[in-house]
């Protein structure tokens, strides 16, 4: 054993966002040489109320924390006391997280080094089926006056530390820390072995939890930099922690290019619907604003029609009728358009908004109908749609890097059919239907404005 001091340490807190919730209950055993040599305790008042569901749990209830000190009154002597000794914890990255930002909000810098008992355990026995700390307590047989409180768990940690020094000779314990170390950035849940052989090349990845559950799908130019970058923010970062927390298993794709990687995330996401996907999720019905070129007003249609040839223009995409009709309504107001002739307000005659002066009159042969129509396609302008530069379906063939794979992508109309490795097999998706998706429109159109510029090359199939 080194005679490096060790620090086994728990905190009890509010809940899981290390930077929103807070910390109420800290416990550290100072360990010297095999020693316990010195040890702090306290409860801390969080300033807010304690969840019920969080109280339950840790018997730790408000009337328990009035007239404990903040965490402010003890940051400075709590950081002397800790010196610059290695933290143990199970899951260390969650209890050090919190210590961080704690300090952090008092002003005080804390970067301590970590051990984390999860991953040791993980390295020691990979045969067991859990490695939560009261699994490995039941199987070292170790008892624990309570379970959630800090100073039982800090305490049951150190005797679990002790049973693994006696159960394990030195050459396979200094192994198992060594590799501890050597991974330290890493999730607790996630094998090291993993990441072996992820590139440092465009493509998709898609982090998994229990059970193979789908937890977060995402692309990069450089996959490898992408996913440990994940990796590296936990602490300032809720999602990051969360996703740290859960994650226990790693996939990934490699991509032609920036243009493949968008594509198939695009895709991914909304055909595995991952927990923590916000953006590129199946959307509904959408809307946008149809303006035949015969007429003096916009007509609200599906956002299908954006894959379909019109003799006009489309405005702006949306994700209901009320949404669609806001913006409208908004745009009206700002340039004095008339919501009456704009189809927004029903009526004949002069409008409400030309009384209050907020219409210019071509409601009522103020302002011709034709400078009116002007006007309001101008202000929209910034909104238009793009419509389908070709005749039909083309190829853009993607390849970003001399020795990368290449991909020949089929659009139709702006949906994406699909993709194949030549351009012989991209011929055979003629006969896939064409379904719109407003996700792919934007990957798509953002891409063709400078297609060589993402070295691609765009042919008619």
């Amino acid at each position: 054993m080194s005679d490096t001091p060790l620090i086994f340490i728990d905190v009890e807190t509010t809940g899981t966002r290390a930077t929103r919730d807070r910390i109420t209950e800290i416990a550290a055993l100072k360990v010297v040489d095999g020693y316990l040599t010195d040890r702090w305790v306290s409860l801390i008042n969080p300033g807010i109320s304690m969840p019920s569901h969080i109280s339950q749990l840790t018997g730790i209830y408000d009337d328990m924390l009035i007239d404990a000190p903040s965490f402010q009154t003890i940051a400075q002597s709590l950081r002397e006391w800790l010196g610059e000794d290695c933290l143990v914890a199970h899951n260390a990255r969650f209890d050090a997280s919190f210590l961080r930002n704690e300090f952090k909000r008092a002003d005080i810098t804390y970067q301590p080094l970590l051990r984390c008992t999860l991953r040791i355990s993980r390295r020691l026995m990979p045969e067991l089926p859990k490695h939560n700390l009261q699994a490995l307590l039941a199987h070292f047989n170790i008892q624990q006056a309570r379970q959630h409180r800090a100073e039982d768990d800090a305490t049951a940690l150190w005797q679990l530390w002790q049973a693994w020094q006696q159960q394990y000779d030195d050459a396979s314990w200094q192994a198992a820390l060594a590799d501890e170390q050597r991974h330290r950035s890493l999730p607790a849940h996630l094998p090291s072995e993993q990441l072996t052989g992820l590139p440092a090349s465009p493509g998709v990845y898609l982090f998994y939890g229990h059970n193979r559950l789908p937890l977060y799908v995402g692309k990069s130019i450089n996959l490898r930099s992408r996913v440990l970058d994940h990796f590296q923010r936990d602490h300032q970062d809720d999602k990051e922690m969360r996703l740290a927390q859960q994650i226990q298993h790693i996939e990934w794709e490699e991509t032609a290019g920036d243009l493949s990687a968008q594509l198939r995330e695009a895709q991914l996401v909304k055909e595995l619907m991952p927990i923590m996907n916000r953006q590129l999720r199946r959307q509904g019905h959408l809307k946008t604003w149809y303006w035949p070129t015969d007429q003096s007003c916009p007509t609200l249609v599906s956002g299908k029609a954006i894959s379909q040839p019109q003799p006009g223009k489309l405005f702006g995409l949306f994700r209901s009728a009320k949404e669609a009709k806001d913006a409208l309504r908004s745009i009206a107001e700002a340039h004095q358009l008339c919501p009456q002739e704009l189809g927004l307000d029903k009526g004949t005659g002069r409008c409400f908004a030309n009384q209050l002066g907020k219409c210019w009159g071509a409601c009522c042969g103020q302002e011709p109908l034709e400078s009116h129509t002007q006007r309001a396609q101008d202000a929209l302008a910034a909104f238009q749609v793009k419509t389908w530069p070709w005749p039909g379906r083309i190829i853009i063939r993607e390849k970003s890097r001399k020795n990368g794979p290449t991909s020949h992508h089929v659009v139709d109309h702006w949906c994406y059919l699909g993709s194949a490795s030549t351009k012989q097999r991209a011929l055979g998706l003629k006969g896939v239907a064409a379904t719109f998706d407003v996700d792919t429109y934007r990957i798509l159109n953002r891409f063709l404005r400078e297609p060589e510029r993402h070295n691609l090359t765009v042919s008619p199939l």
